[in-house]
């Protein structure tokens, strides 16, 4: 099953290090890395930087772009109220399809701030034990999901993380 999840740390260098034990799973075999991208946002910043490999150019060719819309339009659309709520409602409307929602992309856009990081992150013919195991420890926050309420469960005890 192909999984898409985002991750938030409290630390603009969290996921790129994240980033690091990912692909030594892939690497050993314990996930298959279909597309990822990092996002850190540096305290004192204007908006965030987003650095993207294609791990899979097969497929990885979409989730591409959706990672420079997702970035570009969450952090560059302007904060006023009702500005915001249209452009959200129009990148929702943009990834229809992908399992991100407008709630979503709300909530991705209100947790991830000045300070911080993400990792946005395609997976799939993941061992959730075994990547857990690598994972644990980390100050990071699942805030996105694709999965179903049990499987989600199931992925939050497995890396320790809410």
């Amino acid at each position: 099953m192909t999984t898409f999840t985002v991750w938030k740390y409290e630390d603009p260098d969290g996921a790129a290090h994240a980033e690091s034990a990912l692909k030594a799973a892939a690497a050993d075999g314990v996930v298959t890395i279909v597309d990822h991208a990092v996002m850190s946002w540096p305290e004192g910043a204007d908006k965030p930087e987003l650095h993207h490999d294609h791990d899979s150019p097969k497929r990885g060719a979409a989730w591409g772009a959706l990672w420079g819309i997702l970035v570009g339009a969450l952090f560059t659309i302007p904060v006023a109220g009702v500005v915001l709520g249209a452009g959200i409602g129009a990148l929702a409307k943009a990834t229809e399809g992908t399992g991100i929602t407008k709630e979503d992309l709300e909530r991705i856009r209100t947790e991830v701030g000045p300070g911080t990081s993400a990792l946005f992150l395609v997976t799939e013919n993941t061992d959730l034990d075994a990547l857990g195991d690598r994972f644990r420890g980390r100050d990071s926050k699942l805030i996105h999901t694709n999965l179903t309420a049990a499987e989600r469960a199931v992925l939050l005890e497995t890396f320790g993380a809410g």
